[in-house]
């Protein structure tokens, strides 16, 4: 039940995970509490596949995902930054259309209802690592995946550094706890906003070029499953931190992998995909009560 190959399956399934979960920490410390990581990776797994469909090239799809997620996540920027208006009934507003237009444009642009598949289409090839693909276990679990799963894990690391390490990082914390300190220093509160907003959209878009030309090779519509409010979920236990959420996107992961082998021996099927959830419901017990006993003891 608990081999290489599950460990190794986790990995595919928390990075798209991971990258909107990051999006959404690098809001939080910009004081953004950005909810549309659910709709701007629909989007950027449809304009995945659209592009490396129609260009007959994955790297110019990956591309285009991240174009298009950064695109769409202007709608919150402005909504929220330049507009005012509240970033909750943005990021529903904002989920809510991605399923509608992505719905719409399946039909429009591949003709088809529900699922896209082509064998002309092209996605992500797995990566062997030389030298850690032979170490036993550890090469089964560490190699064979995409690209975009080694980016992931290096942009844990970089956010990491930029946050706590960077000029950058100090003024975009001090914005998200103090706005009106950070702009009576002369800091642009918009501008970091837009910036941080605009970054995560990006990052939204390799979620979504990931999940469909990485972890499979096709569109499906809906096919995010609720992963991005997962990413929300990730970001809250790691108290948008980059290796807090790191942990949490490995937490689910690991569940979704270990629903998809409990589906394998003969559960149901709508059994085994509510795992990831059933462990989303828990964490966040978990992390309830941990809070109000911090609250009570002080």
């Amino acid at each position: 039940m608990v081999d290489a190959a599950l460990f190794s399956s986790a990995l595919g399934a928390l990075t798209p995970i991971l990258f909107a979960a990051l999006a959404g920490a690098l809001c939080q410390r910009a004081g953004v509490f950005n909810i549309s990581l659910e709709g701007t990776m629909l989007v950027g797994a449809f304009a995945g596949v659209a592009g490396s469909w129609y260009t007959g090239s994955v790297w110019l799809g990956v591309l285009i995902a991240v174009v298009a997620g950064t695109a769409y996540s202007l709608v919150l920027a402005v909504g929220h930054v330049t507009l005012g208006g509240d970033a909750i009934v943005l990021g529903v507003a904002i989920n809510l259309l991605a399923v509608g237009l992505t719905s719409f444009l399946i039909r429009t642009v591949f003709g088809t209802r529900g699922t896209f598949s082509d064998p002309a289409l092209q996605g992500l090839d797995a990566i062997h690592i030389p030298l850690v693909r032979d170490i036993p276990f550890v090469g089964r679990v560490l190699s064979g995946h995409s690209v975009l799963v080694y980016l992931s894990w290096l942009a844990v690391v970089a956010l990491a550094v930029l946050l706590y390490r960077h000029l950058w990082g100090l003024r975009l914390r001090g914005i998200g706890e103090r706005p009106d300190a950070a702009a009576s220093l002369g800091v642009s509160v918009t501008r970091y906003r837009y910036g941080v907003i605009l970054a995560g959209g990006a990052l939204c878009g390799l979620a979504g070029a990931q999940l469909a030309l990485g972890n499979v090779t096709l569109f499906s519509e809906n096919m995010t499953a609720g992963r991005g409010w997962i990413a929300v979920v990730a970001v809250m236990l790691g108290r948008a931190l980059p290796y807090g959420v790191l942990a949490a996107a490995v937490l689910f992961g690991l569940a979704e992998a270990f629903g998809f082998r409990l589906q394998g021996i003969g559960l149901p099927q709508q059994a085994t995909d509510a795992a990831p959830y059933v462990v989303t419901l828990l964490a966040l017990f978990v992390s309830s009560a941990r809070i109000r006993r911090t609250r009570e003891s002080t």
